[in-house]
């Protein structure tokens, strides 16, 4: 039996809307959540960076997860400071270094929320991590025990970091991408590892949740949903196992099976 959700928790996350509903027994108005969304704006030295469309939650992970998995910075050591202002939905960010050239390449992300990347190449995970299938789906299920706010209203997506037990940090946000950068985010402010752990999310995973995982160190991502085709191929190149429909008692591995313990020689 799942728990009751706190929804004094989730003030400004989510919004009370009504909505009329029809069913078999006809139409009936009711009242309904949905998941609040904002225009968050990231600065680097008074230059405005990239404009994400983002749940308002843990936005300070979200900013230091982009910059890091973009390569602007290489940890929290790089950024002098930061203000985060949720009322005129911006991020600050003052780096360490007084020289700061913005990015000229931006690719537009296909994730839900809009946002953008502006790296395109990923380097190869090296890891002798392996779990087995039911390890992974065990970890979906406990997934999915965390989603409170995809619960209380739907249109989000969630994402964790897991060791082969043990959820350990868990994101929730409009934009799949969001959820991953948020993760990365929140690591780096609890100095907490990233490398030879697990992704777990509920969306779709793309080319570029495929290269935050990679910058992550991260060796396996599974989701419930289905990867890319480009997924695949940078997965394959990348070292990930890439796992998709990971749900009840089966799952579909896309990259290298042997980090599941299947072997196909």
């Amino acid at each position: 039996m799942q728990e009751a959700i706190d929804v004094s928790a989730l003030k400004g996350v989510v919004a009370g809307m009504t909505c009329d509903r029809f069913s078999d027994e006809g139409w009936v108005r009711t009242s309904v959540y949905a998941p609040s969304e904002m225009q968050l704006k990231i600065y680097i030295n008074q230059q405005e960076l990239v404009s994400i469309l983002c749940t308002p939650t843990k936005l300070n992970c979200l900013a230091f997860g982009f910059l890091y998995t973009e390569g602007i910075i290489s940890g929290i050591g790089d950024v002098a400071g930061m203000r985060v202002c949720e009322d005129d939905s911006l991020v600050d960010v003052r780096l360490s270094k007084t020289e700061f050239k913005l990015p000229t390449l931006r690719t537009l992300t296909s994730g839900c929320g809009g946002g953008a990347i502006f790296k395109t190449e990923g380097q190869r995970v090296d890891s002798g991590l392996t779990v087995t299938p039911t390890e992974v789906l065990a970890l979906m299920k406990k997934l999915q025990g965390q989603m409170q706010l995809f619960r209380l209203s739907g249109g989000v997506h969630t994402s964790a970091l897991s060791d082969t037990r043990n959820l350990l940090v868990v994101a929730e946000d409009i934009g799949r991408h969001n959820t991953f950068d948020k993760i990365q985010g929140e690591c780096l402010l609890r100095k907490l590892s990233t490398k030879d752990r697990l992704v777990l999310t509920t969306g779709r995973v793309s080319s570029e949740m495929l290269l935050k995982a990679a910058k992550m160190k991260v060796p396996v991502v599974a989701t419930r949903h289905s990867p890319t085709e480009r997924a695949i191929s940078l997965a394959l190149d990348l070292g990930i196992a890439l796992v998709g429909y990971a749900h009840g008692n089966s799952l579909s591995v896309y990259s290298h099976p042997e980090r599941l313990g299947w072997s196909t020689n």
